[in-house]
């Protein structure tokens, strides 16, 4: 017998869809009238995902012999393929806007402009530095499977669905406000499932991971609402890098 998928199954799989489609460049069928912010309980599945991906990556290379810092360069470059570089370009114009302007207006003017300035360039150099080294350094000790990338993805995800929920928009006709804000009920659920990602993955260091997580999503929730009166998408995509390197040196001073 055929089986068919239920009215309940359908929303749930078309809001991964959009997920993947708004947070990566995998190839994803969409279908329905696109729900918005009430889909965001789905970012950190799609974090999975690209850190499925991202770690497979590493997993192969250092399966063929590769060192642990070639392994993990090539895992790290797969994350802005995959993504498209979105949670980069929004770290690199958050930190030039944040603290290349004096007003509210002139920041909010710098985070639109596709330049890039002196912090973006410290701030892109000093993420992609400090997370490379502290993967190579997982790597190296014996911490190589895909599910490592897996549960930091999906969890630091999670802050996007937090600062999109808590913080008014910035900016009325940016990303964030098309979206729209997701309630309460949804960012539950997107906590929910970005924690059973990863304790499915990490274990128990999923706690010190969540916690190191929840002290930089606090940080730049409150820099971004006393800097320019809220969140944009920008703002959530610095959230998820600086939660990323949060990640991943909380598990070096773990696991090494």
């Amino acid at each position: 017998m055929k089986a068919h998928m239920t009215d309940d199954e359908k929303p749930a799989l078309a809001d991964i869809a959009a997920a993947l489609a708004l947070l990566s460049r995998v190839p994803v069928p969409l279908s329905g009238a696109p729900r918005g912010a009430a889909a965001s309980w789905a970012w950190p599945l799609a974090g999975a995902v690209i850190g499925a991906l991202a770690g497979g990556v590493g997993a192969l290379a250092l399966a063929i012999g590769l060192p642990a810092p070639l392994a993990a360069g090539l895992a790290l470059a797969m994350g802005p393929i995959l993504t498209g570089a979105m949670h980069e370009d929004g770290l690199a114009d958050s930190a030039d806007g944040l603290w290349g302007g004096w007003t509210p207006e002139r920041r909010l003017e710098i985070m639109k402009d596709s330049h890039i300035g002196s912090y973006g360039v410290i701030a892109l150099v000093l993420s992609l530095g400090l997370r490379w080294v502290a993967l190579a350094l997982l790597f190296q000790a014996g911490h190589g499977g895909a599910s490592l990338l897996i549960g930091i993805a999906a969890l630091s995800r999670l802050p996007m669905v937090a600062l999109a929920h808590r913080l008014p928009f910035a900016r009325p006709g940016g990303l964030s406000a098309r979206v729209g804000a997701p309630g309460v009920t949804t960012l539950a659920i997107a906590a929910f499932v970005a924690v059973l990602i990863a304790i499915s993955c990490l274990g128990v260091a999923t706690v010190p991971v969540l916690l190191a997580i929840s002290a930089t999503t606090f940080a730049v929730g409150a820099m971004a609402q006393a800097k320019i009166g809220g969140q944009t998408g920008d703002i959530l995509g610095a959230a998820q890098q600086l939660g990323e390197i949060a990640a991943l040196i909380t598990l070096s001073a773990l696991l090494l």
